[in-house]
Protein backbone atom coordinates (compact mmCIF):
# COMPACT_ATOMS: atom_id res chain seq x y z
CA UNK A 1 0.00 0.00 0.00
CA UNK A 2 0.97 3.42 -0.87
CA UNK A 3 3.12 5.02 2.17
CA UNK A 4 2.69 8.60 1.50
CA UNK A 5 1.32 10.82 4.22
CA UNK A 6 -2.40 12.03 3.88
CA UNK A 7 -2.85 14.32 1.27
CA UNK A 8 0.32 14.01 -0.57
CA UNK A 9 -1.40 12.99 -4.12
CA UNK A 10 0.82 14.23 -6.63
CA UNK A 11 -0.31 14.92 -9.69
CA UNK A 12 1.32 12.68 -12.58
CA UNK A 13 2.89 14.33 -15.42
CA UNK A 14 4.09 11.14 -17.60
CA UNK A 15 2.13 8.75 -19.18
CA UNK A 16 1.79 5.59 -16.75
CA UNK A 17 0.66 1.45 -18.45
CA UNK A 18 -0.07 0.65 -15.38
CA UNK A 19 -2.84 2.54 -13.39
CA UNK A 20 -6.61 2.42 -12.21
CA UNK A 21 -9.50 4.32 -14.29
CA UNK A 22 -12.23 5.70 -11.90
CA UNK A 23 -15.14 7.06 -12.01
CA UNK A 24 -18.20 8.18 -10.29
CA UNK A 25 -22.14 8.85 -10.44
CA UNK A 26 -23.69 11.26 -8.01
CA UNK A 27 -26.71 12.93 -6.98
CA UNK A 28 -25.29 16.33 -7.15
CA UNK A 29 -21.97 18.55 -7.46
CA UNK A 30 -21.37 18.96 -3.47
CA UNK A 31 -19.07 16.19 -2.18
CA UNK A 32 -20.12 17.69 1.14
CA UNK A 33 -23.65 17.61 0.63
CA UNK A 34 -24.52 14.84 -2.36
CA UNK A 35 -23.58 10.97 -2.44
CA UNK A 36 -22.11 8.47 -4.59
CA UNK A 37 -24.70 6.05 -6.38
CA UNK A 38 -22.15 4.42 -8.52
CA UNK A 39 -18.35 3.91 -8.52
CA UNK A 40 -16.37 2.01 -11.67
CA UNK A 41 -13.01 1.29 -11.94
CA UNK A 42 -10.52 -0.51 -15.12
CA UNK A 43 -7.45 -1.80 -13.46
CA UNK A 44 -4.89 -1.32 -16.89
CA UNK A 45 -1.56 -3.13 -17.05
CA UNK A 46 1.27 -2.52 -19.72
CA UNK A 47 -2.00 -0.37 -21.56
CA UNK A 48 -4.47 -3.39 -21.22
CA UNK A 49 -7.67 -3.46 -18.97
CA UNK A 50 -7.04 -6.77 -16.43
CA UNK A 51 -9.56 -6.34 -14.44
CA UNK A 52 -12.99 -4.27 -13.86
CA UNK A 53 -14.95 -2.96 -10.56
CA UNK A 54 -18.27 -1.78 -10.91
CA UNK A 55 -21.42 -1.09 -8.26
CA UNK A 56 -24.75 0.79 -7.64
CA UNK A 57 -24.22 2.49 -3.84
CA UNK A 58 -27.68 2.61 -2.29
CA UNK A 59 -27.55 6.46 -1.22
CA UNK A 60 -29.32 7.88 2.30
CA UNK A 61 -31.22 9.77 0.35
CA UNK A 62 -33.62 9.40 -2.60
CA UNK A 63 -32.76 10.29 -6.38
CA UNK A 64 -33.58 13.34 -7.56
CA UNK A 65 -35.26 12.66 -11.16
CA UNK A 66 -33.08 15.50 -12.55
CA UNK A 67 -30.29 12.65 -11.79
CA UNK A 68 -32.35 9.87 -12.74
CA UNK A 69 -32.94 11.36 -16.27
CA UNK A 70 -29.27 12.04 -16.67
CA UNK A 71 -27.58 8.75 -15.63
CA UNK A 72 -30.43 6.43 -15.92
CA UNK A 73 -30.21 5.36 -12.32
CA UNK A 74 -33.04 5.15 -10.51
CA UNK A 75 -34.19 4.98 -6.79
CA UNK A 76 -35.32 1.55 -7.53
CA UNK A 77 -32.26 0.14 -9.33
CA UNK A 78 -30.30 1.19 -5.79
CA UNK A 79 -32.90 -0.66 -3.49
CA UNK A 80 -31.31 -3.62 -2.70
CA UNK A 81 -27.33 -1.71 -3.57
CA UNK A 82 -25.01 -1.97 -1.11
CA UNK A 83 -23.65 0.97 1.12
CA UNK A 84 -20.69 3.26 0.57
CA UNK A 85 -19.37 1.95 3.84
CA UNK A 86 -19.65 -1.74 2.05
CA UNK A 87 -18.06 -0.23 -1.32
CA UNK A 88 -15.25 2.05 -0.15
CA UNK A 89 -12.91 -1.25 1.58
CA UNK A 90 -13.61 -3.09 -1.76
CA UNK A 91 -12.76 -0.63 -3.76
CA UNK A 92 -9.39 0.64 -2.07
CA UNK A 93 -8.47 -2.67 -2.07
CA UNK A 94 -8.95 -3.51 -5.93
CA UNK A 95 -7.61 0.74 -6.36
CA UNK A 96 -4.05 -0.26 -3.98
CA UNK A 97 -1.36 2.22 -4.51
CA UNK A 98 -2.76 2.90 -8.48
CA UNK A 99 -2.17 5.59 -10.26
CA UNK A 100 -5.42 7.18 -10.54
CA UNK A 101 -6.74 7.83 -13.94
CA UNK A 102 -9.72 10.00 -14.84
CA UNK A 103 -11.82 12.63 -16.59
CA UNK A 104 -12.05 15.87 -14.28
CA UNK A 105 -10.70 13.18 -11.81
CA UNK A 106 -10.76 15.93 -8.99
CA UNK A 107 -14.32 15.94 -8.74
CA UNK A 108 -14.27 11.97 -8.32
CA UNK A 109 -11.37 12.24 -5.77
CA UNK A 110 -13.34 14.62 -3.88
CA UNK A 111 -16.13 12.64 -3.40
CA UNK A 112 -14.33 9.54 -2.86
CA UNK A 113 -12.02 11.67 -0.16
CA UNK A 114 -15.01 12.82 1.69
CA UNK A 115 -17.00 9.25 2.04
CA UNK A 116 -13.38 7.43 3.42
CA UNK A 117 -12.98 10.23 6.06
CA UNK A 118 -16.37 10.82 7.15
CA UNK A 119 -16.87 6.99 7.24
CA UNK A 120 -13.09 5.31 7.99
CA UNK A 121 -10.91 8.80 9.04
CA UNK A 122 -8.90 7.27 6.35
CA UNK A 123 -7.67 9.35 2.70
CA UNK A 124 -7.05 8.44 -0.93
CA UNK A 125 -2.81 8.84 -1.31
CA UNK A 126 -2.92 7.78 -4.85
CA UNK A 127 -0.80 9.81 -7.43
CA UNK A 128 -3.25 11.21 -10.62
CA UNK A 129 -3.71 11.66 -14.06
CA UNK A 130 -6.44 13.53 -15.82
CA UNK A 131 -7.25 13.09 -19.26
CA UNK A 132 -9.39 16.48 -19.23
CA UNK A 133 -5.94 18.22 -18.30
CA UNK A 134 -3.72 16.26 -20.58
CA UNK A 135 -6.41 16.85 -23.60
CA UNK A 136 -6.12 20.20 -23.02
CA UNK A 137 -2.45 20.05 -23.62
CA UNK A 138 -1.98 17.59 -26.42
CA UNK A 139 -5.32 18.22 -28.44
CA UNK A 140 -6.50 21.41 -29.97
CA UNK A 141 -10.03 21.21 -29.53
CA UNK A 142 -12.74 24.00 -28.72
CA UNK A 143 -14.26 21.36 -26.01
CA UNK A 144 -12.50 19.10 -23.62
CA UNK A 145 -15.97 17.62 -22.27
CA UNK A 146 -15.21 13.21 -22.10
CA UNK A 147 -18.54 13.21 -24.64
CA UNK A 148 -16.80 15.81 -26.97
CA UNK A 149 -13.74 14.12 -26.76
CA UNK A 150 -15.13 10.90 -27.06
CA UNK A 151 -16.95 11.70 -30.46
CA UNK A 152 -13.88 13.15 -31.92
CA UNK A 153 -11.81 10.53 -31.09
CA UNK A 154 -14.44 8.09 -32.82
CA UNK A 155 -15.31 6.23 -29.38
CA UNK A 156 -18.71 5.56 -28.48
CA UNK A 157 -20.59 7.60 -26.04
CA UNK A 158 -23.25 5.12 -25.63
CA UNK A 159 -24.22 5.09 -22.07
CA UNK A 160 -22.66 8.03 -21.41
CA UNK A 161 -23.14 9.07 -17.19
CA UNK A 162 -22.84 5.57 -16.33
CA UNK A 163 -19.80 4.97 -14.22
CA UNK A 164 -18.41 1.80 -16.16
CA UNK A 165 -19.16 3.46 -19.81
CA UNK A 166 -17.20 6.60 -18.64
CA UNK A 167 -14.34 4.73 -17.12
CA UNK A 168 -14.35 2.88 -20.79
CA UNK A 169 -14.60 6.35 -22.96
CA UNK A 170 -11.94 7.98 -20.42
CA UNK A 171 -9.48 4.73 -21.18
CA UNK A 172 -9.87 4.87 -24.71
CA UNK A 173 -9.47 8.55 -24.52
CA UNK A 174 -6.49 8.29 -22.64
CA UNK A 175 -5.00 5.97 -25.19
CA UNK A 176 -5.62 8.34 -28.04
CA UNK A 177 -3.93 11.33 -26.22
CA UNK A 178 -1.04 9.14 -25.52
CA UNK A 179 -0.74 8.55 -28.70
CA UNK A 180 -1.16 11.99 -29.97
CA UNK A 181 1.44 13.05 -27.36
CA UNK A 182 4.28 10.53 -28.85
CA UNK A 183 3.57 11.53 -32.11
CA UNK A 184 4.31 14.97 -31.20
CA UNK A 185 7.09 14.28 -29.52
CA UNK A 186 8.70 12.41 -32.23
CA UNK A 187 7.92 15.28 -34.60
CA UNK A 188 9.54 17.06 -32.34
CA UNK A 189 13.05 14.62 -32.33
CA UNK A 190 13.17 14.71 -36.11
Amino acid sequence: MNTKPDNKRQYVTTFPSDYTVIDIETTGLSAVNNEIIELSALKVRNDEVVEKFSTLIKPENTISSFISNLTGITNNMVEKAPKITEVLPEFTNFLKDDCILGHNVNFDIKFICANLKKHFNQDLPNDYTDTMKLSRKYCKFPSHKLSFLAEKFGISTQGHHRALNDCIMTYEIYKKIKQTASSEQLSMIS
